[in-house]
């Protein structure tokens, strides 16, 4: 498989791109690697893929993380 990236543009709602920039920071995630993620589950031949990966999420986002709440409270906390 080639790992050559692309620059594409999209044109999303205003409101579904600020909850999901505000989802993927809150977790830890890129929007870029995400938005690949559910391209490929997508079109993938085999479903399973897409269950794996959202039992993958499930487990990332149910870790044992610090819960430091928005953005700003992380930014007040490590000045």
């Amino acid at each position: 498989m080639l790992n050559n990236m692309v620059l594409k543009t999209f044109n999303l709602n205003d409101e579904s791109y600020r909850r999901f920039s505000e989802f993927c920071k809150d977790n830890g995630l890129s929007m870029s690697r995400q938005v690949d993620i559910f391209i490929r589950a997508q079109v993938e031949e085999s479903p399973e893929v897409r269950e794996d990966y959202l039992k993958k999420l499930e487990a990332i986002r149910k870790g044992m993380f610090v819960n430091i709440g928005t953005s700003e409270d992380f930014k007040k906390r490590f000045q």
